[in-house]
């Protein structure tokens, strides 16, 4: 790089850490949402970055489904002790309870397990300022998101009525029972998360890169069966050793992956960016509104 001047990435590194900052800042009580993807995964080391040599100052948070892929579960594990962070897990337990799936019960499974699990670990712990992982480039709900995004109480969110962000001056005060959604990769494209992880040697979860593992085809999409004895409750079949990826991280029932021989990181970067698909393409979750979820509080 030439001396004092920063390129496109060192831009959104600076503007992200900035937000960051700002952020924990302004809050009594900041949490970061960790799913173990990519982009909550790039969000967390960001975090690092904006407080070393400290330990962040700010624990993850991961919602836990009942059934995301375990090998997301050891990279969580793996990833806050590594890094420092205070790990706080929760779980509808209601939901649990009602033994809900997503491939029988959809969006009564989404509203369950994401967000009203959601919503009840905000209200258990007290956060108020909480920073999440998505784009405005990955999906045309989360276009409308400012990067500092007032939740009324709740948790609830109206689209129609949000703060403007002048000058890059992002207002995280709150009145009484509103919570904030703070996005610091909001301007961030799936291109430049990908060159930021590849030029920045970042450890992802396993799972995005190809390796044989056990593959069920549900209505033309490719589905690992992450366990045997709930792939066939799920009624998926027999299963077959196939090299794949996935470009997109979900409970692993509704989560397709696709064909792939990319092994390492730098491949799978240039597989993606090459790629002509939506990035949540393989979301089989997604065929509902999230817009719908996320009024009512989904991240």
């Amino acid at each position: 790089m030439t001396a004092g001047r920063q390129t496109h990435l060192d831009q959104l590194e600076s503007e992200a850490i900035h937000i960051i900052r700002e952020g924990v800042a302004q809050a009594e009580n900041p949490v970061l949402l960790f799913s173990g993807g990519k982009d909550s995964t790039v969000l967390a080391e960001l975090a690092v970055r904006a407080f070393w040599p400290s330990r962040p100052p700010v624990p993850l948070l991961h919602v836990d489904s009942t059934w995301e892929f375990r090998e997301v579960l050891a990279f969580r594990d793996r990833f806050a002790a590594q890094h420092g962070f205070d790990l706080l897990v929760h779980a509808n337990e209601d939901g649990r309870a009602q033994d809900l799936n997503p491939v029988h019960h959809g969006d009564v499974y989404t509203t369950m397990m994401r967000t009203e699990a959601l919503r009840q670990a905000l209200d258990r712990w007290g956060f108020d300022v909480i920073f999440g992982g998505a784009r405005r480039d990955e999906e045309a709900t989360r276009a409308k998101e400012r990067i500092v995004s007032v939740r009324q109480p709740g948790h609830v969110w109206e689209p129609r009525s949000q703060r403007p962000e002048l000058w890059s001056i992002y207002n995280c005060n709150l009145g009484q029972g509103q919570t904030a959604r703070v996005y610091p990769l909001s301007n961030w494209t799936e291109q430049d998360l990908w060159t930021y992880i590849v030029s920045r040697k970042l450890e992802l979860a396993p799972l995005y890169s190809a390796r044989e593992r056990p593959v069920a085809s549900r209505d033309g999409t490719l589905i690992v069966v992450d366990d045997d004895e709930q792939g066939r409750f799920l009624g998926f079949g027999e299963t077959r050793m196939m090299m794949v990826r996935f470009r997109s991280l979900g409970c692993w029932p509704v989560t397709g992956a696709e064909p792939s021989r990319a092994a390492d990181l730098t491949a799978v970067a240039g597989e993606t960016l090459m790629s002509g698909r939506s990035e949540r393409s393989g979301r089989v979750s997604d065929s509902g509104s999230l817009e719908a979820q996320k009024r009512q509080g989904y991240f």
